[in-house]
């Protein structure tokens, strides 16, 4: 996410309610024809056949990038050096993402429902960023990954803007801070995705609420939707809609976000993964993104934060990243 611009105002649609679902390692993608089913941390996960993480388990050879997407460039991955870890199974940090796009959308919420979903650990860690009196900060961001170390898929995360550990919430100028050096720390909420490999990957790996259900994704000349379905009854849940904003910079930038959050022994680990944006664009008005809400079980969930003034939408229709596995977090002094 990136704050260096103004507000705007999003309506929001709010008919009903439904019960939140369990983010949990339940349930399963059904093997096709062109997928084989492999072994992670003891669960069978089908992935593509001959795809990258087939043959290469997150340590995919550039030359490989190169040959089958030469459009790409890959000359920053050469900069970063891979690590081979044991995260709950065998895997390389970071992870590349070679090709992708992302819409977001930065709105207030409520202060005090955001601090009660956090984890009462991490709170001693990082807490949620209050703006102004009542009203903290949350990013909405729907990917697309193209092309990565993970074949490809689709994700939505819903993330609470937090301090950085070891600082003091200081409201705006916490805000400020980050935005002004593009180093951005949350607690991830919500992070559905369309792939089982994507999932199983998430929780057991980097100890994230992901769970699997249907991201469609369709687009015109104008705009970019993500349309994600209720992994209960597979109906049409939220729908998240941003413009294609003209006037891109084609200037390279960096972004790091961060996340804080608990593994599976209750132990505070921090992960985070640096983006360089080769397209890129943000906007005020307000007809550049649309969310739409219904009766399912996201839906509900995101109610429950009762969203207020929506900061700013961002567009970036081109970027690269580099997700870095978690470790322990184990400085908690607070300055400013």
């Amino acid at each position: 996410m990136n704050l260096k611009t103004g507000a705007l105002v999003l309506s929001v649609s709010l008919p009903g309610a439904a019960a939140s679902h369990a983010d949990t390692l339940s349930g399963s993608e059904p093997a096709t024809p062109s997928t084989r089913t492999i072994d992670i941390a003891d669960y069978s996960v089908p992935v593509v056949a001959g795809g990258l993480y087939d043959r290469y388990r997150s340590n995919t050879p550039l030359s490989v990038v190169q040959a089958e997407a030469p459009g790409v460039d890959v000359s920053w991955f050469r900069t970063i050096p891979k690590v081979k870890l044991d995260v709950g199974f065998e895997t390389y940090s970071p992870n590349f993402y070679y090709k992708n796009r992302r819409i977001t959308a930065i709105f207030t919420a409520d202060i005090e429902r955001l601090r009660k979903l956090m984890p009462v650990e991490v709170m001693k860690a990082v807490q949620p960023v209050q703006l102004w009196p009542g009203r903290g900060v949350v990013a909405l961001t729907a990917y697309e990954y193209q092309y990565c170390d993970n074949d490809s898929y689709n994700e939505i995360s819903l993330s609470i803007v937090t301090t950085k550990p070891g600082t003091i919430d200081l409201g705006p100028v916490s805000l400020l801070r980050q935005a002004m050096s593009d180093d951005y720390w949350g607690y991830v909420l919500k992070l559905p995705v369309n792939t089982e490999l994507a999932r199983v990957r998430g929780i057991v790996g980097y100890n994230l609420p992901k769970w699997l259900t249907g991201i469609d994704i369709e687009e015109n000349g104008k705009s970019l939707t993500f349309t994600i379905a209720d992994s209960q009854t597979g109906k049409a849940d939220v729908v998240f809609r941003g413009e294609k904003l003209g006037a891109l910079s084609n200037e390279a930038t960096f972004v790091k976000n961060s996340f804080t959050n608990l593994d599976a022994s209750g132990r505070l680990t921090t992960g985070h993964t640096l983006s360089r944006q080769l397209r890129h664009a943000s906007s005020k008005r307000a007809e550049s993104a649309g969310l739409q809400l219904s009766d399912g079980s996201l839906s509900s969930y995101i109610k429950s934060l009762k969203l207020g003034k929506m900061l700013k939408y961002e567009y970036v229709p081109d970027f690269q990243s580099a997700l870095y596995a978690p470790t322990a977090l184990t400085s908690l002094s607070a300055t400013k």
